[in-house]
């Protein structure tokens, strides 16, 4: 589904070039759910902007699925970025106005969408009556609404507690698995990244590489009880460990 083809990236500012990227190469299967983690400025928000093509790569080339369909992702921000003025309905509803989807054809999928994320009766809730994990929720559900295979996430959760955290990886687990998408997601938590990922991309610090891939074989769907189990615990700690040994 999206295969990484030596892709490097510098960025050229007054004080100098900075090599955001060093050229590396990987293939990321359909379907798959892949966590990216790395120290701060390594790179792995720059990546995801390469894929979705919000950057153009300094050499290399991504390559998207095979059908040769340009740029099909979904893309989920820090912030969820909702238009104030303009409902819950109505945002999810935006990116199928702007492509020209008929009213009522986009009203159903608006209807399942809002089914999907959790947001039944509050449709007509605007941003600021919302949670942030309602936002969130929302951001989710708008880049999902032209039906996309690939969702890029870029630190989605970072900027809710810790309990509606813990709830939105559930559900986005729950998503995926009932989507089939196939998902990117840059975190900065080790934990996170492990409980959703089927794998775990290690992002050395700046010049940013892919310094090893880590396959998550945990039983799905995953709840409490992956979390208490050895396995988790054991590569929870061969994660930390190795983000520890990168910023010493």
């Amino acid at each position: 589904m999206i295969t990484i083809e030596q892709i490097a990236k510098k960025f050229s500012g007054k004080s100098g070039e900075v090599i955001a990227l060093e050229p590396f190469s990987q293939e990321i299967a359909e379907g798959e759910l892949v966590s990216i983690i790395g120290p701060s400025g390594c790179g792995k928000s720059t990546l995801l902007r390469i894929i979705a093509g919000l950057e153009t790569p300094t050499s290399g080339k991504i390559v998207l699925g095979t059908s040769g369909l340009k740029r099909p992702v979904g893309f989920v921000f820090q912030d969820a970025v909702l238009l104030p003025w303009k409902t819950v309905a109505e945002n999810i509803r935006f990116p199928l106005d702007t492509s020209g989807v008929p009213r009522s054809q986009g009203d159903q999928k608006v209807k399942e969408l809002i089914q999907l994320v959790g947001l039944a009766g509050f449709e007509n809730s605007l941003p600021k009556q919302l949670s942030g994990g309602m936002k969130q929720r929302a951001a989710i559900a708008r880049a999902l609404a032209d039906d996309p295979p690939i969702l890029l996430m870029d630190e989605p959760f970072s900027a809710v507690d810790l309990l509606t955290r813990e709830t939105l990886n559930d559900e986005l687990s729950r998503i995926w698995r009932k989507t089939g998408k196939t998902i990117l997601l840059v975190t900065h938590s080790v934990e996170e990244a492990a409980y959703l990922g089927t794998r775990v991309m290690v992002m050395s610090p700046r010049p940013g590489r892919l310094r090893k891939t880590f396959d998550v074989d945990l039983p799905s769907p995953r709840g409490e009880e992956t979390k208490r189990s050895p396995e988790f615990l054991d590569l929870v700690a061969e994660l930390r460990t190795m983000m520890r040994e990168m910023t010493q």
